[in-house]
C-alpha cells in the first residue's frame, strides 16, 4: 500500500495498529468488495478483537474510506507527471508504464477501487467529479495540442487516457485470469510491457 504519514498524536503502537488494521482490511476488501466483507473478517485477518478494531475504526465504511483516500492520490499520481516539455510519444509511454508498475506492485489497491467502481463509486464519486476530471481534462489539452501541433496521431485524448487505464490495471484486477490462460513460465507484466509499447507506439505515430 503507498505509505502513510503517520499522525500527529498517535503512539507508536496505535501506528502500528491502525496499519495492521488497514492491511488486513486491503486483503479482505480486494477479496470480497465492500458489500461481502465484514468487521469480523477483518479483526480476524488482522489478529485483533472487534471491539479493539472498532476502538481505532467506529465502521467498516471508515475503514473503506481511510484506504481509498490513501490509494486515489497514490493513483492519479502518474498522470500528472505528464511532462508538457517532453517527447509526446515517450511521455504517453512513460505514463502507460507507470500505470502497468502500479498494477504490478499494487494489485490489491487495484482490485479495491475497481470495486468501489462497480457500486458506483458512492464514497469516491466527489473526487471523480472534482480533482480526477480536472487532472484528466488538463492533461488532454496536452494530449490535443500535441496532436493539434502534429507531434502525435489525430487520436480522441479522454479515449486514450482511457484505454491506458483499462489495458494496465485489467493485468490487476484480473490477474487470476491472465495467469490461467498465459500458464506458467510467463510474466504477464513484462509482456505486456513490451506488447502495450508497441501497441502505443504505433496507434500515437503522426
Amino acid at each position: 500500500m503507498p505509505a502513510r504519514r503517520p499522525a500527529p498524536g498517535r503512539t507508536r503502537i496505535q501506528r502500528r495498529n491502525r496499519q495492521t488494521i488497514l492491511e488486513a482490511a486491503l486483503d479482505v476488501f480486494s477479496q470480497y468488495g465492500f458489500r461481502g466483507s465484514t468487521l469480523d473478517q477483518i479483526a480476524a485477518a488482522a489478529g485483533l478483537s472487534k471491539p479493539n478494531l472498532l476502538y481505532y475504526f467506529p465502521s467498516k465504511e471508515a475503514i473503506h474510506v481511510e484506504l481509498l483516500s490513501t490509494l486515489m492520490d497514490a493513483w492519479i499520481d502518474p498522470l500528472r507527471r505528464l511532462n508538457p516539455n517532453g517527447e509526446p510519444v515517450e511521455e504517453i509511454l512513460a505514463y502507460m508504464r507507470r500505470k502497468l508498475e502500479l498494477s504490478r506492485d499494487f494489485p490489491r489497491e487495484s482490485r479495491l477501487f475497481a470495486n468501489e467502481i462497480l457500486q458506483g463509486a458512492p464514497r469516491i464519486m466527489e473526487v471523480l467529479r472534482g480533482p480526477l476530471k480536472t487532472l484528466v481534462d488538463e492533461k488532454a489539452a496536452l494530449i490535443r495540442s500535441w496532436a493539434q501541433a502534429g507531434r502525435i496521431a489525430d487520436v480522441s485524448p479522454h479515449h486514450l487516457i482511457f484505454s491506458i487505464w483499462a489495458l494496465t490495471q485489467h493485468y490487476a484486477d484480473f490477474d487470476v485470469q491472465v495467469r490461467a490462460v498465459l500458464g506458467e513460465g510467463h510474466d504477464p507484466y513484462a509482456e505486456a510491457g513490451a506488447y502495450l509499447d508497441t501497441l502505443f507506439r504505433k496507434l500515437l505515430a503522426p
